[in-house]
C-alpha cells in the first residue's frame, strides 16, 4: 500500500466500497441481459472476462502514458504467478457453475470467507477476535438462507469448486500482500496484471467457452447485433470500475473484509432481480437478507473495535502531563540530558 493510500479518510473508504458494490451489481445486471436467452444469448463468459481485462489494461496504459499514474517495478514472475491464480479462479468459477447446481455453487462461494480466514492465519499468522468470528458466522448463515436452494454435486463439479475457492481466496490475499510488499497502488498493480490476464483469457477463453456451451464465439460474432455490442461495451466499462475498486478495497482493508461486506452485493442483486426481472422474493429470502445485513453491521463494528484495541497497544502516548513537563524542565536546568542507552551527553 502506498503512503497516500495508508492515509485514507472514512469518506474515501466508503467511496471505494460504494464503487465496488455499484459496479459489481451493475455488471451482473448487464451480463444477465447479455447472456440470458431472453436477452442476447452471449454465453461466452470466460472470453467476456478477457474483454474486461483488455479494456482495463488499455485504461492502465493510457493512464501511465499520460503520467496520471506512475509505474513501480514488480518482478514479472510474481505478476505471472498472480495472473495464473486469478485465471484459475475465473475458470474454476465458470466450470463450478456449469457442473454443479446453483445451490452448491452458492455454498462454495460462502466457503470463501472461512477459507480466506484460514489461509491468512497460515500465510500471515493473522488472528481474529471472537466478535469477528461470530459476525462471519452470522453473515454466512444469512446469505446461505437467502441464496442456497437445491444442493446437488458430482465429483468433477466438487473438484472445480475446490479449485475455484482456493484460487479466489489466494488471489484476494495476494492483492493486499503485493501492494504492501512493493508499496504499489491498487490501480498500478491492476495495470500490470491486467494485460497478462487479458492475453491468456482471450487465447484460452474461446476453447473453455466452447467446452462449457458447445458454441463457437466466431460463429456468434458473424451475426452479432448492435444491442449485444452495446451491452458488451457497458459490461467492459463497468468491469474497469469493478476491478479497480476490488484492488482498492482489499488493499485498504483485507480479503476477509472484502468477502464479508461484499455479500452486500448478493443482497442488492436479489433485490434488483425482484424489481427489474420479476424474480421471486420469498419470506426466506427476505429473512436471510436481514440476517446477512445484521452480520455485516456486527462485522464492521468488530473490526473497528479491533483497530481501536491495536492502536492502544501499539502507540505510546505522545503528550506529556504537567508533572512530566516540570520534571523535564528541572532536568534541563540542572545539567545536560544523558542518552540512557549509550550514556553520552547530548
Amino acid at each position: 500500500m502506498t503512503e497516500n493510500e495508508k492515509k485514507t479518510s472514512p469518506v474515501s473508504d466508503v467511496g471505494a466500497w460504494a464503487m465496488n458494490v455499484v459496479s459489481s451489481v451493475g455488471i451482473i445486471m448487464a451480463n444477465k441481459q447479455l447472456m440470458s436467452t431472453n436477452g442476447y444469448s452471449f454465453t461466452f463468459a470466460t472470453t467476456l472476462t478477457g474483454f474486461h481485462f483488455a479494456v482495463t489494461a488499455l485504461v492502465g496504459f493510457v493512464s501511465n502514458s499520460t503520467g496520471y499514474t506512475s509505474s513501480k517495478h514488480v518482478p514479472f514472475w510474481e505478476l505471472l504467478w498472480f495472473s495464473i491464480v486469478a485465471n484459475m479462479s475465473i475458470t474454476g468459477m465458470n466450470l463450478s457453475l456449469m457442473l454443479n447446481s446453483v445451490g452448491f455453487y452458492q455454498i462454495s462461494k460462502l466457503s470463501m470467507i472461512p477459507v480466506v480466514c484460514v489461509m491468512e492465519w497460515i500465510l500471515h499468522n493473522k488472528r481474529y477476535s471472537k466478535e469477528v468470528k461470530v459476525s462471519v458466522v452470522v453473515v454466512v448463515i444469512g446469505v446461505g438462507v437467502c441464496t442456497v436452494t437445491d444442493v446437488k454435486v458430482n465429483a468433477k463439479g466438487f473438484i472445480c469448486a475446490c479449485v475455484a475457492v482456493l484460487a479466489t481466496s489466494l488471489q484476494q490475499i495476494s492483492i493486499g500482500s503485493l501492494q504492501k510488499k512493493y508499496s504499489i497502488g491498487a490501480f498500478e498493480l491492476l495495470s500490470k496484471t491486467a494485460p497478462i490476464q487479458a492475453l491468456s483469457l482471450l487465447v484460452f477463453g474461446p476453447f473453455i467457452d466452447y467446452y462449457l456451451s458447445g458454441r463457437l464465439i466466431s460463429d456468434y460474432m458473424k451475426t452479432i447485433s448492435s444491442g449485444a455490442i452495446i451491452f458488451i461495451l457497458i459490461s467492459c466499462s463497468l468491469a474497469v470500475f469493478c476491478n479497480i475498486s476490488q484492488y482498492l478495497c482489499i488493499g485498504r482493508f483485507s480479503a476477509v473484509s472484502f468477502q464479508v461486506l461484499g455479500h452486500m452485493k448478493t443482497v442488492c442483486v436479489l433485490t434488483l432481480g425482484w424489481l427489474l426481472f420479476d424474480s421471486e422474493l420469498t419470506f426466506k429470502n427476505i429473512a436471510g437478507m436481514l440476517v446477512a445485513v445484521a452480520g455485516m453491521v456486527i462485522y464492521s463494528w468488530a473490526v473497528e473495535v479491533e483497530k481501536a484495541a491495536s492502536k492502544n497497544l501499539s502507540y505510546p502516548k505522545h503528550s506529556l502531563t504537567e508533572e512530566e513537563l516540570n520534571l523535564l524542565k528541572d532536568g534541563l536546568e540542572k545539567g545536560p540530558i544523558k542518552d540512557l542507552e549509550f550514556g553520552e551527553s547530548k
